[in-house]
């Protein structure tokens, strides 16, 4: 049986998910920010940009993107980051923590 990676996700308590009620995303569709299957090209560029302006005008960027950071969320855009753009940015934190 393969060894399970144990993501840590902030605890439960109203006040560390508070800020989800002032995100500009509240009220959006969500299928904004997540791609559907075998989504190319186009687009997908085009649903990327538009998420990312709604992120844009985010009071709650930072906490948005800290959080998804922080538990590792692989999916979607969270705080204006894609997938790929919040791996590079784990990747950078890591080198900087190893030198």
């Amino acid at each position: 049986m393969p060894a399970l990676k144990l993501l840590y996700l902030p605890p439960p308590v109203a006040e560390e998910w508070d800020w989800q009620m002032g995100a500009a995303c509240r009220d959006a569709d969500g299928s904004l920010f997540f791609h559907p299957d075998n989504e190319r090209g186009d687009a997908r560029e085009n649903r990327m940009a538009s998420a990312k302006k709604v992120c844009a005008r985010c009071p709650v960027r930072e906490k948005c993107l800290q959080y998804a950071l922080d538990s590792g969320e692989r999916y979607g855009i969270w705080g204006g980051l894609t997938e790929d753009e919040r791996t590079r940015v784990r990747r950078a934190r890591r080198r900087r923590t190893s030198r």
